[in-house]
């Protein structure tokens, strides 16, 4: 019963075994979650076009569902940037302007994306947020930012921008400049100075709460609403009403493609989170089960009339500041948040709509990690292109859209690095056990008559012909003092029967130009091959030796040469 429960809930089954000594750390962090999580939900909701309580109710359930399902002690859910944006996108043209049907369409895409969550579980399909690569989703995200940025630009100078788009809400922006209502700027741009400086002053408050206080009072004392600031307003209060999503049937199918990508870019955007403080604080997460986790939030969400959220990176890096140790810091800020919408959504109306549209632009500027695309220009240039791309991806077709696009490009990236992969000679490098590329180590020794070759791929149906290209090319620029060929196999992890008849193919071309290709490592799962081709050793096309070093040997003994100082390892 208990091998049961913790396979479908690990996080209930932590919480039976909870140690009351972490009760005061998890306490204290899921009120200082809270505190961040209750301003945060506030804007959120206004930039995926809902009611300000809305928010708020995307940021209870969700994080009790997490709590029971997930396996990171630390990570919280709840509404995000990016994910905000990404519904904003799919919804807004579907909806036309309808406020009911744009609510009705947000949560059935919450729905929607939780199951399909649920069934990528079922299907062990955790993997997939290897897939998409780190500068892949860099490049996305940088994309999402510039886009929440341009759209909230708006709020804050006091003018709306309705174009869809970064390039539109760009120009729509410069256009309407001399528009500009001054007060509502002031506020906007105090609200952005107080979050940029409160770190600084108060490390332990968080600056959002901070920020949202002081504009909240300063509208208050001040009357601020006489000079044209527009508020938040009355945030309904009480607890969200559990029910059953209407479920448009005609629109399904656009929105399954949509809520597809959101599941996505969603799960590998909460995994980087949850894995980087997995990592930090020494324990593993497992994404399968986090994938069910985050589809058991999502359905959450969506039966308590909020919309589709992933890991919120500010509100657990707070969670782990703040000494939270178990997922009991998520159930202490649910219960917080609950007890705000029960009891204190009277000073929420104040809160000024600039003010929210500076947090949002801090978010964004969150998302937007410059100093990621250096690391990967540094790295790798390819990758940083590949990277600029996917951001270029946003800008030119939409935030949602351009799911596709870096799926698209992930995809032929993959193809890439298989179907191409390097090529390497190898010989011996002074003071350096094995053998190594002679491309990266000049110095490096060769034996006279004898190439080592390796192919940093399997050899299958898609890069089987360029294996034949590479082998015999390089065993052309080695001219007629070639006589053996030993082509590494320890990064050859696999061969399909393509692959098998390529090799043969090579072994007989090799044949003619009086060249001998052999084999080193794996014999393991070359014997299957051999015994299905019903060939005596000695009749093998290609043999099969234990290591290099072997390779080199029985050359020389064929050969009746001295033999050398042989390694029994390859670099």
């Amino acid at each position: 019963m208990v091998r049961h429960v913790v396979g479908i809930a690990p996080g209930l089954a932590n919480l039976m075994n909870y140690q009351r000594s972490d009760l005061p750390h998890d306490l204290f962090a899921g009120i200082s979650v809270a505190a961040i999580a209750l301003p945060v939900g506030v804007a959120y909701a206004q930039l995926a076009g809902f009611n300000p309580a809305t928010g708020l109710y995307s940021s209870i359930l969700p994080l009790f569902a997490y709590a029971i399902f997930g396996t990171s002690r630390q990570l919280i859910i709840g509404p995000d940037a990016a994910t905000c944006a990404l519904v904003t996108a799919a919804v807004a043209p579907l909806a036309s302007g309808d406020q009911a049907r744009y609510e009705s369409l947000s949560i059935t895409l919450a729905l929607l994306a939780g199951l399909l969550c649920i069934a990528a579980s079922f299907l062990k399909l955790g993997s997939l947020v290897d897939f998409l690569s780190r500068p892949i989703l860099v490049g996305f995200l940088n994309g999402v930012a510039l886009s929440i940025i341009l759209g909230q630009l708006g709020k804050i100078f006091g003018f709306p921008i309705s174009a869809g788009g970064i390039l539109p809400r760009l120009l729509e922006f410069v256009g309407k400049l001399g528009s500009t209502h001054w007060p509502t700027l002031i506020v906007g741009s105090g609200v952005f100075l107080v979050l940029q400086t409160t770190p600084y002053l108060l490390p332990r408050i968080p600056s959002t709460l901070v920020a949202m206080i002081i504009a909240a009072i300063a509208v208050r004392m001040l009357d601020l609403e006489q000079y044209g600031i527009k508020t938040v307003g009355e945030v309904p209060r009480g607890l969200p009403h559990m029910r059953i999503p209407h479920i448009p049937v005609a629109l399904l199918p656009s929105l399954f493609g949509d809520a597809a990508g959101l599941a996505l870019v969603t799960f590998s955007s909460m995994m980087l989170t949850s894995r980087s403080f997995a990592s930090k604080n020494r324990y593993d997460v497992d994404a399968d089960q986090d994938f069910a986790a985050l589809g058991a939030a999502n359905i959450a969400s969506a039966f308590s009339q909020g919309f589709a959220i992933s890991g919120a990176d500010s509100r657990t890096a707070m969670s782990d500041a703040a000494g939270g140790r178990t997922q009991m810091t998520g159930l202490v800020a649910g219960v917080t948040i609950g007890m705000v919408l029960l009891f204190f959504t009277g000073p929420l109306r104040y809160i000024p709509i600039a003010a929210l549209g500076a947090v949002l632009v801090k978010a964004a500027l969150s998302l937007l990690d410059l100093a990621a695309l250096r690391g990967i220009y540094k790295i790798d240039r390819s990758e940083f292109w590949l990277s600029i791309l996917a951001t270029l991806g946003v800008v030119a077709v939409g935030a949602i859209h351009a799911i596709g696009f870096a799926v698209t490009l992930a995809l032929l990236r993959f193809i890439k690095l298989v179907s191409r992969p390097q090529v390497e000679v190898l010989g011996k490098v002074k003071n350096l056990s094995g053998f190594h590329s002679v491309e990266r180590h000049p110095d490096a020794a060769i034996v006279p008559g004898v190439m080592l070759l390796r192919f940093n791929a399997p050899i299958v149906f898609f890069n089987a012909p360029y294996f034949k290209r590479e082998v015999l090319a390089a065993a052309a620029a080695r001219g007629v003092a070639l006589k053996w060929l030993v082509l590494d196999m320890i990064p050859i992890t696999m061969i399909d029967a393509t692959g098998l008849y390529t090799a043969e193919e090579v072994a007989d071309t090799l044949r003619e130009r009086g060249v001998v290709l052999v084999a080193a490592g794996r014999q393991t799962e070359w014997k299957p091959w051999a015994e299905s081709q019903k060939r005596a050793p000695t009749e093998r096309k290609i043999p099969i030796f234990a290591s290099l070093s072997e390779g080199i040997e029985a050359y020389q003994i064929a050969n009746g040469l001295p033999a050398d100082n042989r390694e029994s390892v390859s670099d």
